[in-house]
């Protein structure tokens, strides 16, 4: 697909991330220089996610100043938030990959229309490699069509994931899921960018790519860019509700279903509502507010008083 031909939208969005993969490459040549902030253990952010923030956010709103933005660093608190358009914006998918000189991130911006993605993009600034979609019309990798990988068996397939690292993180479920999966496929990949692993899903690098614990941004721009290669995405037993649930699966359509398979006994989503259900069934029910406002003001009964007497009748 030629630059002329992309929908508006998608080229401003092309334009933000090539302005923000900029400012990433000037900065990775002086890392030294860097600083780095810690949001939470393990989970950093540098000057340079701030700036690649900013320029994407400004040169979106140049264009839509009536759109909304959720962006990683800051929030909801720019664009216009009842807006129907929202652009979710990852400036720097691979922070940590980042400030280690290790050649694997990206910026990921995905425009979304009621909830529904609609245009995406994700930028490779070390390579130069940009993969894009529109609903709808496919999906590119710079000008070449991108179809999801054609294997059919598990024990052929190369799988990306991602590792636990942030606090709370429950690591034992994580290695009880990757011994079942690494049992039955050819190899696990963590490189460490989730955008960046769709896009390869997208490609055909990989087969499948699973991961939880992921924020909307580090999914919107990927997710549409596999489904218009022709690959499949969902939570862990294969729903569509994976943007927020922080689990995601993402494949060819064969691997994708063998993958769901092994993964649904390990989803957040079923154990959630097995704790809603068990947590309701053992407490007593509540009272209403109207019963709980009633009973304070019924009139209380008073328990009776026992009078000791003395030994001659007479009350002590």
């Amino acid at each position: 697909m030629t630059q002329a031909s992309l929908h508006p939208m998608l080229n401003v969005a092309i334009k933000a991330a090539r302005a923000a993969g900029a400012i990433i490459n000037r900065a990775s040549m002086d890392l030294d220089i860097l600083k780095i902030n810690t949001k939470a253990p393990n989970d950093f952010v540098t000057e340079v996610d701030q700036a690649a923030e900013e320029v994407i956010i400004e040169t979106l709103l140049q264009a839509y100043p009536d759109h909304g933005i959720l962006a990683e660093e800051s929030g909801r608190t720019r664009g216009n938030k009842t807006s129907e358009f929202v652009w979710i914006i990852d400036p720097l998918d691979g922070t940590t990959n980042f400030i280690h000189g290790f050649p694997v991130y990206c910026v990921s911006i995905a425009l979304a229309h009621r909830g529904v993605i609609q245009q995406a993009v994700v930028y490779d600034p070390t390579r130069n490699d940009l993969f894009y979609a529109t609903k709808g019309r496919g999906a590119y990798l710079n000008d070449k069509r991108l179809r999801v990988s054609k294997r059919t068996r598990m024990s052929d397939a190369l799988i990306g994931t991602g590792f636990p690292f942030r606090k709370g993180d429950n690591f034992k479920r994580y290695v009880k899921m990757f011994e079942e999966v690494m049992q039955q496929c050819a190899g696990l990949r963590r490189p460490g960018a989730a955008a960046l692993d769709l896009c390869y899903v997208a490609a055909g690098y990989y087969d499948a790519f699973f991961e939880t614990g992921l924020q909307p941004w580090d999914l919107a721009a990927g997710s549409l860019i596999v489904t218009e290669a022709g690959g499949l995405i969902g939570n862990f037993t294969g729903e569509s509700d994976y943007l927020y649930q922080r689990e995601v699966v993402a494949g060819g359509p064969k691997i994708y279903g063998q993958l769901v398979q092994i993964l649904t006994p390990y989803t957040r989503v079923i154990k959630a509502e097995e704790e809603t259900a068990t947590a309701a069934a053992a407490k007593p029910a509540a009272k209403s507010a109207a019963e709980a406002v009633a009973e304070d003001a019924a009139p209380k009964k008073r328990a009776a008083v026992r009078i000791k007497k003395s030994d001659d009748g007479a009350p002590v």
